[in-house]
């Protein structure tokens, strides 16, 4: 079916007190399997490009777009196309002619002027090109092969009085905030701050999204999305299904050379992981 919208899927998610699944792509493999995770589970789903996989793919967007866009128009759910954490200008206005509907404009990493500023300024050429744009306050940390940042550190979470400020004045339609989790876990067990989450969900007007979910044990998404997050981010966990059952397969079959061998394993790895996540969500 035709691409939709992450706006539409994650305001019909907020408008019902559920949380439509986002993962994170890399290769063509990932695309096919979170697609195929999501027609099991009949759900809508987000397949998201991050800048970091835009740069392992050489710096070209189109390669992995185009296939994706490709992959989503066969699809038996709704799939939307989102790209994920960009800091580079000059990828943003890539994304309309590549067919993403919508932006994670990512300048979390600047002084609170500043990270406002570059964030108003995106999200007014993104609206001017009919773009969802979504942006993130406080420091979910784990970013771009940075060790972890902790969570519970002063300054880390998101402030619900800043928050309401930030989305007023950036003019974005959605915050990733940062309520305990991080990027680039490969445990699962990380645990949000449910009470700041109740008082950000009451304070903004705007989606709430979740990054960092791969650390996140079952319960905790599971309360995550009752107490107000519409858009779960995952990546690692994806990577990590793919890359340990590509290692057993390979250890198995010392023999193996036929990639497709092992990367049709890797493939139904991440399916079921995609399918199980958006069960847990609901």
């Amino acid at each position: 079916m035709p691409l939709t919208t992450t706006g539409e899927l994650v305001t019909r998610a907020a408008a019902t007190r559920s949380a439509v699944a986002a993962f994170n792509i890399i290769t063509l493999e990932h695309v096919e399997a979170v697609i195929a995770g999501a027609e099991s589970a009949e759900s809508p789903v987000v397949l998201q490009v991050s800048e970091n996989a835009v740069r392992f793919r050489y710096g070209g967007l189109l390669p992995l777009a185009r296939a994706a866009v490709a992959a989503a128009e066969r699809a038996t759910v709704p799939v939307a196309l989102h790209l994920d954490h960009v800091q580079s200008d000059a990828l943003l206005r890539q994304a309309p002619a590549a067919g993403f509907s919508s932006v994670m404009y990512d300048a979390a990493r600047l002084p609170y002027e500043e990270n406002l500023a570059a964030t108003r300024a995106a999200a007014d050429w993104a609206h001017a090109q009919g773009l969802w744009i979504e942006a993130e306050l406080g420091q979910v940390g784990g970013k771009d092969g940075a060790p972890p940042l902790d969570p519970h550190a002063p300054g880390a979470r998101t402030d619900p009085a800043g928050a309401r400020a930030f989305v007023t004045d950036a003019g974005v339609d959605a915050l990733a905030v940062a309520i305990g989790s991080s990027h680039a876990m490969t445990t699962r067990t990380a645990t949000l701050d449910h009470a700041l989450l109740e008082r950000l969900s009451g304070a903004l007007d705007v989606p709430l999204v979740l990054h960092g979910s791969s650390g996140l044990p079952d319960d905790e998404l599971t309360a995550a999305v009752t107490g107000g997050i519409a858009k779960v981010n995952v990546g690692t966990a994806l990577n990590i299904a793919m890359t340990g059952a590509i290692r057993h397969f390979l250890a198995t079959h010392p023999e193996a050379v036929d990639s497709r061998k092992y990367l049709s394993v890797g493939r139904a790895a991440m399916a079921g992981v995609v399918a199980r996540i958006i069960g847990v969500l609901g």
